[in-house]
Formats: structure tokens, sequence, C-alpha cells
């Protein structure tokens, strides 16, 4: 074997010029997937990341039972809100946790009346995550200290016709099915560039969401935020046994559509790497094919020397998987300089951010990853096609006829 290995290095670089062509393609194929799946994991904490800290946090824990009613807001106090929040500060991956409430209810002024998801929060403890706090325009944020306050989107307040320091009345519902109504001041206005949500959802302190609410003392949420997207399910793992009367759920169980984007995006781009992999073997196809013709006559004198059909066939088989791994090596190695380097400088896409709804949570820069999430998936597909592209060019050379090899010039 190893004779034979020799043989198909030694064979692949005769022609050094045709093999760095070939060996480029794969490797700046590769280089482009790696880059590519680092870049989207860039946009991934970039978009989807500040989608996940607008509407709720990585992880969502819930009193039993919420997920049975999750379609009409329950309110269900917890039975020890701060339980699980010691439990998901214990993790690594955690950056915060923190109490909430959120119910529904009505925002209405001389405008008319707009049906509102009224989340208390506690400000100081979600300021450092929270997207909202980090784009209020108008105004301030909120403090826990504030009473009769309320901190609304810039979509809301446009439909409303109100500005800072002008009041309107919230309406929304209690425990036991009440309703409570409350006339309150806003104290700020954020803007972070989707009017959708901006309409949707006002905040209070958490302290005045008890008072009007009837629930004092109590949340029916805790949030929790992490360092990366993707590690959910491991801190779900570790908390959820020493929490046994609460439920948990991730952002891909309580937003579909945030993952279907996701795994949609990442799909298309497989079949386009793979399309262009596939040009790369043909190249490879011509190589090796070229070669078995150049190869006539040696091909003829390892016949005669009692070289089997099969090793010969073997041989090139060798050649095109050695091409492929020389490719593989290069890809890799320039995929992984590209994407540090793109880790630390990042490239601006603030120019962007009024493209799309998404978009518009696009904050500045983007920073790579190493591209490693599917370096596996990407090395079998290259291997794979460069051998499908020697099996033909290796069956040629099998079925030269010894005799008539020797005579070819």
């Amino acid at each position: 074997m190893r004779l034979y290995l020799r043989l198909a290095w030694r064979n692949i670089w005769r022609h050094r010029r045709r093999t760095v062509i070939v060996v480029t393609a794969i490797g700046f194929t590769l280089s482009l997937l790696m880059f590519y799946d680092g870049l989207v994991a860039g946009f991934e904490d970039a978009i989807y990341g500040n989608a996940i800290k607008v509407l709720g946090g990585n992880i969502q824990i819930h009193a039993s039972g919420y997920q049975a009613n999750e379609g009409q807001t329950p309110l269900l106090p917890l039975p020890d809100d701060q339980a699980p929040v010691k439990a998901a500060l214990a993790q690594s991956q955690v950056v915060a946790a923190s109490r909430r409430i959120n119910t529904g209810g009505l925002a209405t002024s001389r405008k008319g009346a707009f049906a509102v998801g009224i989340t208390g929060i506690e400000p100081e403890m979600e300021q450092p995550v929270n997207l909202i706090a980090q784009h209020v325009t108008q105004g301030r944020y909120l403090t826990a200290a504030d009473q009769d306050l309320i901190l609304i989107g810039k979509g809301l307040a446009d439909a409303m016709d109100v500005k800072v320091g002008d009041r309107f009345t919230l309406t929304g519902r209690a425990t036991h099915q009440q309703i409570r109504s409350r006339t309150m001041t806003v104290v700020g206005i954020y803007d972070i560039g989707m009017a959708d949500i901006e309409k949707r959802t006002v905040y209070l302190s958490l302290a005045e969401a008890q008072d009007l609410y009837g629930l004092t003392g109590q949340a029916t949420e805790v949030v929790v935020a992490l360092k990366q997207i993707g590690q959910e399910p491991t801190v779900i793992k570790a908390i959820q046994p020493g929490l046994p009367g609460f439920e948990m759920a991730s952002w891909q169980t309580n937003y579909p559509e945030l993952r279907s984007a996701i795994e949609t995006k990442g799909a298309a781009m497989n079949i386009f790497g793979i399309i262009i992999l596939v040009a790369v073997g043909i190249g490879i196809l011509n190589l090796l094919l070229m070669a078995v013709y150049e190869r006539t006559r040696e091909i003829g004198v390892l016949a005669a020397l009692g070289v089997k059909p099969g090793q010969i066939s073997a041989l090139f088989l060798l050649e095109g998987a050695m091409l492929g791994l020389v490719g593989v090596a290069v890809g890799v190695g320039l995929g992984l300089l590209i994407n540090i380097t793109m880790s630390k400088v990042g490239m601006d896409f603030g120019q962007f951010t009024s493209l799309t709804s998404y978009t518009a949570l696009i904050s500045g820069k983007i920073y790579t990853s190493l591209g490693l999430e599917k370096i596996a998936q990407h090395v079998l597909t290259v291997l794979i096609i460069t051998l499908l592209a020697s099996f033909y060019p290796a069956s040629e050379a099998a079925q030269q006829e010894p005799a008539k090899s020797l005579h070819y010039v």
C-alpha cells in the first residue's frame, strides 16, 4: 500500500500547474464555505441574537401549566421566582437572569385603542442585555422605583400620536381574569427599527406591574440571556433537575419563525456550495482523464509487469483522493486564516440596517466565528466528489489493453 501511495503522490505532481489549479479551486471553494459559515454565525449573533433579546431571552422559565395555555399569556406566578434566577446565574454560559410579568391589554389614547403586550421588568437587571434599553431615543429608560411610568416603542408612539410626558390609559388583565386600568405617563420611547414589535410591546417596572396586576412580590417568568446562541439545550439540561416545579423553553420553541429562517438560509447555502464543488469535481475528472491518455504507455508497462486492472484503477482513485486531501488542507488553512482575521477586524454592515426589518437589528460590525460549525460535512462532501470524479478515469485506465498501450505514441 505504501508503494501505491508513493506512486500516487508522485503522479499528481507530474503536471504541477494543473494540480495547483485543481487544488486551488478545491481550497478556495472550501475556504469560501468556511467563511460563509463563520459569517452566518456572526449574523446570527448580530441579528437573531438581538431579535432574541427583544423577544424575550434565550430561555424562558414559567410555572408548571404555562405552556398548555401559552396562547392566552396566563398569569401563573412562579412558586419561587428567585430559585430559577440563582440556578441560571450559576451556569458559566449565562450572562443575565431576571424576573418578569407578562400580560395582555390595551393602550388607549385619543387616536384609538391598540392591543399591546404588557411586560413588567427589572430594569437594572436587564439593562446590559436588553436591546430595548440600549435603543431609547427619547426620554429615558425605566428604573425599579418608577410608578405610573411606561416605556413604549416608536411605532406605538406614532400610532397613538403621543410623546414623552404625554399620558394615556393602559388596561391589562390581572389575576383571576380581572381587568385593571391605570393612566400612565410616557417616560421614554425606544426605536429598534422594527415598527411591528414597537407597536405591540410596552414596558413597566416590575414593582409597578406587581401592584397593578395583583402579584405583590411575585413574577410570572424568568428570562435567561446566554453568551451565545446554541447553548440553550446545555443550560436547560443543567438547571432543570434542580427545578422540578418549573417549565423551561428556549427561543427555538417559542419563536419557531426565527429557527425556520436560520435553517432555510443554511440549507440554501449548502446547496450552493455543493454546486460549486461539483464544478471543481469536473476539473478533477478532466485532470485525471488527461493523465490516463498521457500515461497510456506507462499503464501498458504496468499491465505487462503483472499489475492487475483493479490495482491500476486503485492507483488513479488514490490520486483523486490525494488531490481532494491536499485541497482540503489548503482550504481549511485558508478558511481559518480569513475567519481569524475577520473575527478581529469585523465587517461593517451598519449601512445596510435599513434594508429589511431584521437587518435593522445590526448594531455595527459583524464578527465571524472560526467557521468550523460544518467543517466535517464540507470535508466529507469534497472527498466524496473527488472520489466520484476519479471513478471514470480509473475505470478507463483499468480497461486499457497492454498490447495496444505499449505501442501508443
